[in-house]
């Protein structure tokens, strides 16, 4: 199976770890993965900033990029979102653009959401013996739907104990351009949630999307806090047991 890495702002300026341990999912799952150099930003941040032309050219750009792809996956459920819910409407005065935006719509898939449903698996053969406590993104669980399949992933690993969230389905904060423009508000999020996350004792914080990890981890963090943050490509991939060094604290 022919798939091509999208692999987000996030992932590729801060957290290559995250890209690296995609693909090598990815591939230890069967798949013949491609790297499209000319990809660019999903455009999410020009658009909900009402730089709507501006999200045009980058969206644009990454039609051409991902043209001719079987499959297109991103460690990202809220820059797959973007593509799923923005590109067709992008296109909307021109057809064949936005009929190529409707093929790779159909195309993307956020990492989770390929493995569960694409490749009908949901034991990668992962084994994690920590305690982990999973943060589902409002982009990834309300925008593009995706609310089980990191659990059942989760479920799956051998030795996990993974413990309940208190108001998991709560917003971090993050929201992007949100925590820029409404900072004080943002804070107060993200104190919730991380109040939440303490009271779990978890060793480890789990997501699926890098925005969110880096905005709870930076509040962990400022309070001294020494829970652990994957996303869930680092996790997925323990294919043996390991320790706190093999991870990373955003």
């Amino acid at each position: 199976m022919k798939v091509a890495l999208f692999i987000t702002c996030l992932v590729d300026q801060l957290y290559p770890e995250v890209g690296v341990n995609t693909l090598r999912l990815l591939q230890r799952l069967g798949c013949e993965v491609t790297f499209p150099k000319s990809q660019v930003c999903c455009g999410q941040p020009a658009f909900n900033s009402g730089y709507v032309d501006d999200a045009r050219k980058v969206a644009k750009n990454n039609l051409k990029a991902f043209d001719g792809a079987d499959y297109v996956v991103s460690p990202s459920g809220s820059c797959t979102g973007m593509v799923h819910h923005y590109y067709e409407e992008l296109f909307a005065d021109s057809p064949r653009l936005a009929a190529d935006a409707k093929s790779l719509k159909t195309r993307t898939f956020e990492l989770s959401q390929f493995i569960v449903n694409v490749l009908k698996t949901n034991d990668v053969g992962a084994v994690f013996p920590h305690s982990v406590v999973y943060h589902p993104s409002c982009h990834g669980s309300r925008l593009l739907g995706v609310k089980d399949e990191p659990l059942q992933l989760l479920s799956k690993v051998r030795e996990l104990k993974l413990r309940p969230l208190t108001n998991s389905q709560d917003c971090c904060g993050f929201g992007g351009t949100f925590a820029v423009k409404l900072s004080e508000v943002s804070g107060a999020m993200v104190t919730e949630k991380v109040n939440n996350i303490a009271a779990t004792e978890a060793e480890y914080l789990v997501g699926t999307d890098m925005g969110c990890l880096m905005n709870i981890a930076g509040s962990m963090r400022r309070r001294g806090m020494q829970t652990g943050v994957l996303h869930l490509s680092q996790l997925l991939n323990r294919t043996e047991a390991s320790d706190r060094k093999q991870g990373y604290n955003a």
